[in-house]
């Protein structure tokens, strides 16, 4: 994390990496050609990816959310 509480590259493409792992499960269900035991893997697989996404995404918020306030009180 850079010293002013935003995430650095590091944890921004990690997140870039959450989201395209989760295109390409996502690309995997739409396409309805596998086999239904992988179908329903993949499907496990995005729900797990979509919660850590939200996760993430809640934190990222709550950092962006305190430096907007510290903005404002400084």
């Amino acid at each position: 994390m850079s010293p002013a509480g935003t995430p650095g590259p590091v944890e921004a493409a990690r997140f870039e990496d959450l989201l395209a792992t989760l295109e390409k499960t996502i690309a995997e269900l739409a396409g309805g050609t596998a086999p239904l035991e992988e179908l329903v893997a993949a499907h496990q697989r995005a729900v797990r990816i979509l919660a850590e996404a939200q996760s993430r995404l809640d934190e990222l918020k709550a950092r962006a959310d305190q430096i907007a306030q510290s903005l404002k009180d400084g």
